[in-house]
């Protein structure tokens, strides 16, 4: 029998398929399994399969993985040894679907609320770079999940992001707002609503003024978008960041007003701007 179906044959008669509490209990043999299979050196299939697998018990993790409150003590391995790994770019389809998966898992991870605040920040440590790059993925629902797992980061992490890291991640979110699915777009409009919810509770928010214009600038193309919801969502989003600079919206919004095809969602932002008072 080779090293892989071993493997596989482990996997399969092991307690990383048992049903309920019963795979809390085995974690100590369960996770230094996992950890071998899914290297990104084994087999493609298997470890499709098993990432499935993992997706499924986080979902119910307090009743599966975490029945016995010892999940979180492996964090660090499943971020750093399993997933990390299995997020890298490489060349082809099968490659692709193991991101997919990896990603999907993350997700379910960071949606599974047995990981603390503090732990969710030590993920997105860890895997943020990862999930920028995932944002641009040929599969849609990668990208979907992409930006909801950077809006659960961001909405955990808050302000405490480091200036440099959180000025990093609204270009890749804007890159959305041009992609093919309204779904994704949509859901990178909300992100932006919570990055900037983020920059306003930041310390020194004068770093962040040119980024802030040129996300302006950006939005305001968006604003006269053919699709109304997207209108809707876009304004929401300036509407967000309308405290931070409120006078330079304005400036930017008077610039542009006059090449929209209805001047309706720039006037409803200028009434918004006047009457809200600028963050201080």
């Amino acid at each position: 029998m080779t090293t892989s179906a071993r493997e596989k044959a482990h996997i399969a008669g092991s307690p990383a398929t048992a049903q309920g509490p019963a795979l809390g209990e085995a974690l100590p043999h369960v996770m230094p399994t996992l950890r071998a299979c899914l290297q990104p050196s084994r087999d493609p299939q298997m470890r499709l399969k098993l990432f499935s697998t993992l997706s499924t018990v986080l979902l119910r993790a307090t009743d599966t993985i975490d029945s016995q409150g010892q999940f979180p003590s492996y964090l660090e391995t499943v971020t750093k040894d399993i997933l990390a790994p299995n997020l890298q770019w490489h060349a082809g389809r099968t490659a692709a679907a193991i991101r997919t998966a990896a990603v999907s898992c993350l997700w379910a991870l960071t949606s599974s609320e047995v990981l603390s605040a503090k732990q969710i920040q030590d993920v997105q440590e860890t895997l943020m770079p990862q999930v920028l790059t995932t944002l641009e993925e040929d599969s849609q629902m990668t990208r979907l999940i992409s930006c909801r797992i950077i809006n659960t980061f961001l909405k955990t992490s808050g302000s405490m992001t480091d200036p440099e890291k959180l000025i990093k991640i609204y270009p890749e979110l804007l890159k959305r707002l041009d992609d093919v699915s309204n779904d994704v777009r949509m859901a990178a409009a909300s992100t932006l609503v919570t990055w900037l919810q983020c920059v306003k509770g930041a310390d020194g928010k004068s770093y962040y003024q040119s980024s802030v214009q040129y996300l302006y600038r950006e939005l305001l193309v968006h604003l006269d978008d053919p699709e109304r919801a997207i209108q809707d969502a876009i304004l929401e989003v300036l509407k967000e960041g309308s405290e931070l600079f409120p006078d330079l919206l304005v400036r930017e919004t008077e610039a542009v007003i006059h090449k929209h095809r209805s001047a309706t969602y720039c006037e409803q932002l200028l009434q918004h701007v006047q009457a809200v008072p600028a963050t201080q």
